[in-house]
């Protein structure tokens, strides 16, 4: 079984920063790319930032410059630095990554449960 646990969310002020982690656990034989996606109410999930196996970002236009991916394969984590928050970054955040079980030849998508980021003064 394979498990993606994210943790970091809360409530923060415009301007302000926030860290989110991921780790992912079980029976993993190798991962993709790995990243973060949100939703916020009323509308549909959408790709923030995510990151191949050898590292390589890709950003959201709407948070160049103000989020940072980060990865350590060995540790089987991905990290979301944001700052420069604003309200319209308030979403439940998932974490996303592409791996392969142990024993199985094919990749699938798998997602954590969200953790809310809400900015609000």
């Amino acid at each position: 079984q394979v498990q993606l646990v994210e943790s970091g969310g809360g409530l923060v002020q415009p301007g302000g920063s926030l860290r989110l982690s991921c780790v992912a656990s079980g029976s993993i034989g190798s991962i993709g790319w790995m990243g973060w996606y949100r939703q916020a109410p009323g509308k549909q999930r959408e790709l923030v930032a995510i990151t191949t196996s050898d590292g390589t970002p890709t950003y959201a236009d709407s948070v160049k410059g103000r989020f940072t991916i980060s990865r350590d394969s060995a540790k089987k984590t991905v990290a979301l630095q944001m700052g420069s928050l604003k309200p319209e970054d308030t979403a439940v955040y998932y974490c996303n990554a592409r791996l392969r079980v142990k024993g199985s030849g094919q990749f699938n998508d798998y997602w954590g449960q969200g953790t809310q980021v809400t900015v609000s003064s």
